[in-house]
């Protein structure tokens, strides 16, 4: 069965063909425009979805060596994500579906993530999902496909959005070129000691699998003016801050993962979203992961961020269970993971 799937939740507008063992095409292309305003504008975003998706769509079918009418399905984002962004690519799925007489999925975008890691793999259930990302920072608990257990998330800064915004204030994104908070924290912090600045582990003492990162953040912007008061030059500095700054988010996330795992007696473990790309926290983990007996999973990286090849295999996984959208699903910014179970 050949699903072609589409993501437009935030800046990525992407199209891929995947069936049931392989991914035949996976085509992101990452907005730009935005360097300039130090983050994503929304209208803006929506606007280069507009422009770019029907070329994205047709190089994605390109690369898969297939027509738009050979393939069975369609899966497309409809939420959480940008409002603007999002009915754009639902749009487009809705008309390509009623002009082919197709089916279409209508798919979780965090699912989606989750879904990253069975891809190209099976994982026997349950196993633990740590979904890091510029958005969103939560265990989950995947009880099977489609059925899943809230433990924790973020009270505040998701990860992801942290590294972004300690990137800012360390003046390491460029205002040409858009680039992931979290690749130019880890760049500078390979030449920096991790345990140079003891910054903050927030919730470290509290018996939850929540999150904290604003402390820490704040912690940082705190450190950088102390030291711009003291007259010492910022660029001398940055890779300690850097290091210590991921060293701390990566201790943070590791250890309630593993105090999940412990929690739960669960010996699977995956990690997936943008932040899942850090190589520190994907070392730490699996470290921590396979001392325990456990078994790590990671994707690629090329489906760490957003892409429409983990939203094709999730709008796969329903349809071969005979399950569809209807013409009149809307969008939505904040959407729970189904079956929406809370711990």
């Amino acid at each position: 069965m050949l699903v072609l799937g589409i993501e437009t939740s935030c800046d990525e507008t992407s199209a891929a063909v995947v069936d049931d063992t392989s991914i035949y095409s996976n085509v992101v292309w990452s907005q730009q425009e935005h360097a300039k305003y130090g983050g994503i504008v929304p209208e803006l975003a929506s606007r280069a979805h507009v422009r770019a998706i029907v070329p994205v769509i047709e190089t994605a079918l390109k690369e898969a060596s297939i027509k738009l009418n050979d393939i069975d399905g369609l899966a497309v984002t409809k939420g959480p994500g940008l409002i603007g962004s999002l009915i754009v690519g639902m749009n487009v799925t809705k008309g390509m579906a009623i002009s082919l007489s197709k089916p279409f999925v209508g798919v979780h975008h965090l699912e989606g993530h989750i879904f990253s890691n069975v891809i190209e793999r099976n994982i026997e259930t349950p196993f633990l999902t740590l979904l890091a990302s510029g958005g969103h920072t939560e265990l989950v608990l995947v009880e099977n496909l489609g059925q899943y257990r809230l433990l924790g998330q973020t009270l505040d800064d998701a990860a992801g959005e942290a590294f972004d915004k300690v990137a800012k204030l360390l003046n390491l994104l460029p205002t040409n070129k858009m680039v992931m908070g979290g690749r130019a924290i880890a760049a500078a912090a390979e030449c920096g000691d991790p345990q140079a600045i003891p910054f903050p582990r927030a919730l470290a003492s509290v018996d939850s699998f929540d999150f904290s990162f604003s402390g820490l953040k704040t912690a940082v912007s705190n450190h950088v003016k102390q030291l711009q008061e003291s007259s010492i030059d910022l660029r001398e500095v940055v890779p300690d801050v850097a290091a210590s700054f991921q060293a701390a988010v990566v201790e943070v996330l590791v250890g309630r993962t593993i105090k999940a795992m412990d929690f739960l007696n669960v010996s699977r473990v995956a990690i997936a979203g943008g932040v899942a790309a850090n190589r520190l926290l994907r070392t730490d983990l699996q470290s921590r992961v396979e001392q325990k007996g456990g078994e790590f999973f990671c994707p690629a990286l090329e489906l760490c961020t957003d892409n429409a090849a983990m939203i094709a295999a999730t709008g796969l996984f329903y349809m071969q269970r005979g399950n569809q959208s209807v013409m009149d699903l809307d969008v939505s910014a904040r959407i729970p993971l189904p079956p929406a179970v809370v711990n």
